[in-house]
């Protein structure tokens, strides 16, 4: 066990009371919320980025950066491009930077969640937040030192998705520890206003930087998520045990506990199961093998991997088409971009809800991405006709393309991190986390990969495939929960082992993330 940090006794002493427990939660919430919001922060710049990396060189620019010269005058359309993105081909160089960085996230990923249930969750993330700073601002010192080598660029993006890979597991874990079931789909829902929130002050930083000197559009994220790693350190308790607060019930009710425990000798396994759960951070790590076979994990990791591909194609891209298909700037785009994550925000508090009351995700999930389907493609086709169409389709569509990205990273990872099979032992909710994420991160490595491949031009008839792309894995996504919607509906149909509303009076455990227990299998 690691030591407590340096402010734990000076909070301890600050949260004295009857509500002890409470302002320690709270504060813990608030602490990841902010953790992770300077994670997406940090990675939003390389969208801004392309739009002064890879221009059209006949618009004028600011003179600041360059004269004001038009392709006539220059003898070469790409004359006031970075290289090495001054060539025909750069759309594919920069979505191979994509998918380098992700790739390499995905790999992380995996990594991360074995490593993170191994060591302190404070010291992982400390770690990872420093690293990622000083691999995001290596990418702006190429503008001061005048580095041209594609080389040099792919590795700072690989070297930077590895280590933002140690996020997400982490603060997963973190919040798990510290709220039981009851209404994680609710608190996730609004604690996952961090991504959005990141990705808008991301793309406002770096908007707002990167016409004058674009270097600083990623020094200035990575100061951030440095600094912000150190605060961490300082001030993050990672076990409600460490300072004598109760743990949480990962369970909706103790019938549920019944069930996890038929396969032992009953209930004397569940009392030996939650004496054990006191000692968090003592519990044995789960392998990667064992978070596999929980029910649910891969319907709902395949499921991401298209879900994943959607989003983020819209994180790296859409600041570059918003900037192709209409007469907006470069820091014009990227802060209409940011009302994208408005739209998510609000799908992913609002699919929260809708899981705790329905206790049933599988199915808002998949309802949310079957309507995502045709939205996706609908914006492309009248997105560009003027700013109000633009605003709207854009915050609908984010809506539901993001709503069951939420739901799944943040209350179904956790869910399934706590599954009645595990007996009470909470150190695989890191390794889950990391199983469906970085499942889910392949196929967000893909999509900005094949966009760059599907568009090769500049203009808007040129992103009809991408969406078409975009449209088609929506439905693949919806696919994948099929089986899991199908025992919701079983479970809603029968009168014994289901109940609608899941607020402290939920049966199964399983309910609340689509899937069913082993009565349920006998059945």
């Amino acid at each position: 066990m690691a030591p407590l940090p340096i402010m734990a006794p000076l909070f301890d002493a600050c949260f004295r009371g009857k509500h002890h427990k409470l302002l320690h939660k709270s504060f813990v919430l608030i602490l990841t919320f902010f953790t992770y919001m300077t994670y997406h922060l940090s990675r939003r710049p390389i969208s801004i980025a392309k739009g002064v990396w890879f221009r059209n060189c006949s618009v004028p620019i600011n003179d600041l950066m360059f004269p004001i010269l038009n392709i006539s005058e220059a003898g070469n359309e790409y004359w006031c491009d970075w290289a090495p993105f001054d060539t025909q081909d750069a759309k594919v160089l920069l979505g191979w930077l994509d998918t380098s960085y992700l790739f390499a996230y995905a790999v992380g990923m995996f990594i991360s969640g074995h490593i993170a249930e191994r060591m302190s969750l404070r010291y992982f993330l400390t770690g990872g937040m420093i690293l990622s700073g000083i691999f995001t601002a290596a990418v702006g010192l190429a503008e001061f030192f005048n580095i041209h080598s594609y080389a040099y660029f792919i590795s700072m993006m690989i070297l930077g998705g590895f280590f933002q890979a140690t996020g997400w597991p982490a603060v997963v874990a973190v919040v798990a520890n510290w709220y039981g079931k009851g209404k994680r789909g609710s608190i996730m829902g609004i604690w996952n206003v961090h991504t959005s929130l990141g990705n808008i002050l991301g793309a406002l930083v770096a908007g707002a930087l990167i016409d004058e000197t674009w270097a600083f559009s990623f020094i200035v994220p990575g100061c951030i998520i440095a600094g912000m790693g150190v605060i961490v350190f300082l001030f993050l308790i990672e076990y409600p045990t460490d300072i004598g607060c109760d743990t949480p019930e990962q369970s909706s009710s103790p019938k549920e506990l019944d069930y996890s425990s038929s396969r032992g000798s009953g209930r004397d396994d569940v009392a030996a199961d939650h004496d054990h759960s006191l000692v968090l951070s003592e519990q044995p790590a789960v392998s990667l093998w064992v978070a596999t076979t929980i029910p649910g994990v891969i319907e709902f990791s395949l499921s991401l991997f298209f879900c994943k591909l959607v989003s983020y194609t819209f994180l790296f891209w859409l600041p570059f088409y918003i900037d192709s298909t209409t007469d907006l700037n470069d820091a014009q785009s990227a802060d209409l971009s940011t009302l994208f994550d408005v739209g998510g925000v609000l799908g992913g508090i609002v699919i929260g809800f809708l899981s705790d009351v329905t206790g049933a995700s599988a199915t808002v999930s998949f309802v949310a991405l079957i309507i995502s389907a045709p939205l996706v493609y609908i914006y492309n086709a009248f997105g560009y006709i003027n700013l109000a169409s633009s605003i709207g389709l854009m915050m609908v569509t984010a809506f539901f393309t993001n709503a069951p990205y939420a739901l799944i990273t943040t209350a179904v990872s956790a869910d399934l991190g706590t599954h009645p099979s595990l007996h009470g032992n909470a150190k695989a909710l890191a390794t889950v986390a990391s199983i469906i994420d970085g499942t889910g991160t392949i196929g967000a490595a893909i999509g900005p990969l094949l966009t760059g491949l599907i568009n090769p031009g500049r203009g808007e008839k040129d992103w009809t495939w991408v969406f078409v792309m975009l449209a088609a894995s929506e439905l693949l996504s919806a696919m994948f929960l099929i089986r899991l919607v199908y025992r919701d509906i079983k479970k809603c149909a029968c009168s014994n082992g289901y109940q609608p509303i899941s607020t402290d009076s939920n049966i199964n455990g399983d309910t609340s993330v689509g899937i069913s227990d082993d009565k349920d299998e006998e059945e």
